[in-house]
């Protein structure tokens, strides 16, 4: 947030929100930075925090200003880049979560922000602490997770390096209570082994084997079994609380681009309906925790109304797009534009990610299926395959956005599966 970004279309400014979670008077203030310094708009990000984009340089500070006063800042300059912390969007809310993550993500991101020791993590450096939530992100790959982990009748937690929860083994466990300590431990063990310039654990573990950052430490040592499977559902649409009588109500703008009025009407709704919170998501979304279960309906219809998309099964809903050549200098197309375009050719929800450039920055794994683009409204298409490298094998190349409908829409549907 300290530190704007040049992009094409001006500043970037980025927001990390704490486990995802910002208050009403928080999302209203992003909202009105949005209208007074940047282009009106406001982007969710798949790590579940908020960007605004085209900034002036003559209005970076007052927008810094303005963000910190909302209390959406770090505790200290050195402390912003740190806070890379992932939660499930249903932490604390989930009847079928195995513990409420949030104490433990309060206590690890405050260590975090005051121990300057820490701030010497890149920027890149990525935690997440998952409770079993159903609605979790488990193909993200991060330097670092915690999960569930039964071992001895007692709960544990597991850890994971460099690695997506969805398809890894833990390498190490301990009682849940000793979860961050553990943690804060391999941090320290990371940045002793990593040298004067961290970067990422898995270039640590390309020099280093995992028992390096584990030696002497109190711990169950594995690899364990697996953890246990979980079918994530659709983040849009009505997810149960263990708060009885009470639902998450789960929404999106399309393609992550909120307007700022739109981000207004959602924080005021949330104060009329529930709590005052809004919980952001890791496929670029919006939760609305708290709403009774007999006012979830009418939340839809109010979110509808305001142009966003409260159904999975919505063309618009299966689609990914970066910023493209609007915004980033790299972007060989306008994808967002193409994934307009693209929605309207299927007429249904598929699971496509439309990249201006090979960095896939709005998809961090691989898609079912891939555009990346190689011209303007030209790209190459790909199929994801275990076996291939980097986007997976090739289906066409050079396609325009109508010729790519007709091949994915021609795909049989197992081509699609998540």
């Amino acid at each position: 947030m300290l530190r704007i970004v040049a992009a094409r279309d001006g500043g970037l400014c980025r927001i990390k929100l704490p486990g995802g979670v910002i208050t009403a008077a928080g999302a209203e203030a992003v909202a009105d930075a949005a209208r007074q310094f940047g282009n009106g708009a406001v982007e969710l990000t798949n790590r579940a925090n908020v960007q605004l984009r085209g900034i002036t340089p003559a209005n970076q500070d007052r927008l810094i200003a303005q963000v910190m006063a909302a209390g959406l800042g770090p505790a200290s300059a050195g402390a912003d880049d740190v806070r890379n912390l992932m939660l499930s969007p249903m932490a604390g809310l989930d009847p079928s979560a195995a513990l409420d993550t949030r104490p433990l993500a309060a206590e690890l991101l405050q260590t975090l922000e005051q121990r300057p020791h820490y701030h010497q993590l890149s920027p890149k450096f990525a935690l997440q602490l998952d409770g079993g939530e159903a609605l979790a992100e488990l193909q993200h790959a991060h330097d670092l997770w915690l999960s569930p982990l039964w071992l001895h009748g007692e709960l544990h937690l597991g850890l994971g390096l460099a690695s997506a929860i969805g398809n890894a083994l833990p390498v190490a466990a301990v009682p849940f209570r000793q979860g961050v300590a553990l943690g804060l431990a391999i941090l320290d063990r990371f940045l002793a082994l990593a040298g004067p310039a961290p970067g990422r654990m898995r270039e640590v573990l390309e020099r280093y084997p995992a028992s390096a950052l584990l030696e002497g430490l109190d711990v169950y040592q594995g690899p364990f079994g697996a953890l246990p499977p979980r079918v994530v559902p659709p983040a849009l649409g009505l997810h149960p609380q263990k708060q009885a009588g009470q639902v998450s109500v789960g929404i999106s703008p399309a393609l992550g681009r909120l307007p700022a009025d739109a981000l207004s009407a959602l924080a005021r709704l949330s104060c009329e309906v529930a709590q005052g919170e809004l919980r952001l998501t890791p496929w670029q979304g919006v939760i609305i925790p708290g709403v009774a279960q007999a006012q979830a309906q009418a939340v839809q219809a109010q979110a509808q109304a305001l142009g966003l998309l409260v159904d999975h099964r919505q063309p618009l809903a299966g689609l990914v797009a970066c910023t493209g050549s609007a915004g980033c200098q790299r972007g060989l197309a306008d994808t967002k534009g193409d994934a307009r375009q693209l929605a309207t050719l299927l007429g249904r929800a598929l699971p496509v990610h439309l990249t201006g450039c090979t960095r896939s920055c709005a998809y961090p794994s691989v898609a079912p299926m891939t555009l990346l683009a190689v011209s303007p409204g030209r790209y190459d298409l790909f199929s994801r395959d275990p076996h291939l490298p980097g986007f997976g094998r090739l289906l066409g190349q050079d396609l325009t956005v109508q010729d790519a409908a007709m091949q994915i829409a021609a795909c049989s549907r197992s081509t699609f599966d998540d």
